[in-house]
C-alpha cells in the first residue's frame, strides 16, 4: 500500500509537498490546520496508481517537506512566510502542492508563482465564491481570498467551478473579473479546458466544494455539493494541462469521526502530484 506523502525523503525531487497549517481567519468552525496531517495519515490507505490517469505515482518524483511554521496571531507575517517559502521553491526550479489549512493561504502561493509565471491562470473549485472585498472586517480573510487573487491577476483569468455559496454583492461587485460556473464543476472544466492552450495553470481545491455527505471534516459545510467521484474526475480530467502548482485547503478533520474527508484529500493530492508530475515523468520514461 502507498505511504505517498512520506515515504519519499528525496530532496532532488521535482515537486514538493508543503504544509500550511494557516488556521486563523476561520469564520465557523477551526481546525484546518490539521488538515496536512490528515492528509498524510489517510494515504497509508491508498494505491499509488491512479485508474483515471492510468499511471503509477512514482516517490522519486515528490518530496514532501513536511509543514511550514507559521507566526500564531499574525496574518499579514504569515502569509509573507508563506509567500517566501513557495519562492524558494520554484527559483529551485520545482512546483509544489501545498496542504492547508484554510484557503487564504492561495494568496501568497499564487502571488509566487505569478511572479515567476505572468501568464498564469487560477482553476478555483469551492462551494463559496470567496469574493468578498472585506470579510469579518478585513481585507484578508478565507471570504476574500479569491477577489484578491482576481484582483492581482487581473479580469479573465480566474475560473470558479461548484460555487453554490454568494453574497449578492460580491457577485454584483465581480462581475466580469472571474468567470463563475454555479453547482458543476466537470462539465464546465472541460470548456475552461478547451480555453487554457498552453497556459501555465494554478489549481486550488476547497474541499467544501463536495457534497459534506462525502467530506463532513471542514470548516464551512455546503449542502448541494458534488460528488467525491465529481471531484475527483474533475482534477484528472486536467491531465495534459499545464499546471505547474496546486493546493487544497478546508480539510478540518476534527468534525469527521469516520476518517472519509482524509481519505478523498490523499486521494486528491495523489491525483494533483500526478498532474504536477507528469512532463518530468515523460522525460524520465524517455531516458
Amino acid at each position: 500500500m502507498a505511504k505517498f506523502l512520506w515515504s519519499n525523503l528525496d530532496e532532488t525531487a521535482p515537486t514538493v509537498i508543503m504544509g500550511v497549517p494557516l488556521d486563523e481567519t476561520t469564520s465557523f468552525r477551526p481546525g484546518a490546520r490539521f488538515g496536512p496531517s490528515a492528509a498524510r495519515e489517510a494515504s497509508q490507505a491508498l494505491e499509488d496508481y491512479s485508474l483515471r490517469q492510468r499511471r503509477t505515482l512514482d516517490p522519486k518524483l515528490y518530496y514532501d517537506a513536511g509543514d511550514l511554521v507559521l507566526p500564531m496571531g499574525n496574518v499579514e507575517e504569515a502569509l509573507e512566510v508563506i509567500k517566501r517559502a513557495a519562492g524558494e521553491i520554484l527559483s529551485r526550479d520545482k512546483n509544489f502542492l501545498a496542504l492547508g489549512g484554510e484557503h487564504l493561504i492561495t494568496l501568497p502561493l499564487v502571488e509566487a508563482v505569478a511572479q515567476r509565471h505572468p501568464e498564469l491562470v487560477v482553476i478555483h473549485l469551492d462551494a463559496h465564491a470567496d469574493l468578498r472585498s472585506r470579510f469579518t472586517g478585513t481585507r484578508y480573510s478565507h471570504g476574500t481570498v479569491m477577489r484578491r487573487v482576481a484582483e492581482l491577476l487581473g479580469p479573465g483569468r480566474v475560473y470558479q467551478l461548484g460555487v453554490r455559496s454568494a453574497d449578492r454583492g460580491e457577485l454584483e461587485e465581480t462581475r466580469g473579473l472571474t468567470e463563475i460556473h454555479f453547482y458543476k464543476v466537470l462539465e464546465p472544466l472541460r470548456t475552461v479546458v478547451s480555453k487554457l492552450d498552453s497556459r501555465p495553470v494554478y489549481l486550488t481545491v476547497d474541499i467544501d466544494v463536495v457534497d459534506p455527505a462525502f467530506a463532513p471534516g471542514t470548516g464551512v459545510p455546503e449542502p448541494g455539493g458534488i460528488t467525491s467521484q465529481e471531484l475527483l474526475d474533475a482534477v484528472a480530467s486536467l491531465q495534459g494541462t499545464n499546471v505547474i502548482a496546486a493546493d487544497l485547503v478546508e480539510v478540518a478533520p476534527a468534525y469527521d469521526s469516520t476518517g472519509q474527508t482524509g481519505l478523498l484529500a490523499a486521494s486528491i493530492v495523489r491525483e494533483c502530484l500526478l498532474l504536477l508530475s507528469h512532463e518530468k515523468d515523460a522525460g524520465l520514461k524517455g531516458k
